[in-house]
């Protein structure tokens, strides 16, 4: 039931960004809009409620009280950019808004735009993390806690791997062609 649960949060989670785009853009009423994409919080608290009752209720903890945990800790950390990501193609192919902000290509641009990348998805690692150990607390020690566990380490591969390619980008700064625009930091628009 849980795993069901996650993949219902994701189609439901696209199908609130449609409509919440739908109602700025097409219907013209941009405050309903965000009212929708607001709502889409309430997903992950159902589906963090339905975990903690599973697992009150006996269930042996599995990969799919784990695949919930990293799921909220995903969107945690990377929902907003997501909506924000979407809202901004949408705005441009469909509706005549500025072209997207392309990320800076060299340099220490390029460095600081892969650590706020690397930032995001650190948050979801981190999230992620904190359920799933306050998941292993609450179901005590013992053998049933191991797939929980599995996903911590899983989520600590995710920090690591983040933290390489950020450093990478910062360590070793790809230069650009010597015939090419010098690029500026571009400004986050909304």
């Amino acid at each position: 039931m849980i795993a069901v649960l996650v993949v219902f949060c994701e189609v439901a989670f696209w199908v609130l960004l449609a409509a919440g785009l739908a109602l700025r853009y097409v219907a013209r009423k941009p405050r309903l809009g965000a009212a929708v994409l607001l709502c889409e919080p309430l997903l992950e608290v159902v589906l963090l409620v339905v975990t903690v009752i599973d697992l009150r209720n006996g269930a042996e903890p599995d990969w799919k009280h784990g695949l919930a945990a990293v799921y909220i800790g995903f969107t945690v950390g990377l929902g907003h950019h997501t909506i924000k990501w979407v809202d901004a193609r949408v705005a441009h192919r469909w509706f005549g808004g500025p072209p997207p902000v392309k990320p800076p290509k060299y340099g220490m641009a390029r460095a600081a735009h892969e650590w706020r990348t690397a930032a995001r998805w650190i948050l979801a690692a981190v999230v992620a993390l904190g359920l799933l150990q306050a998941a292993v607390w609450y179901v005590g020690p013992g053998d049933g806690t191991a797939s929980l566990q599995g996903w911590q380490q899983k989520m600590g591969l995710v920090i690591g791997i983040n933290l390489i390619i950020a450093g990478g980008y910062t360590l070793f700064p790809k230069r650009a062609p010597k015939d090419a625009v010098t690029e500026r930091e571009p400004a986050d628009r909304l």
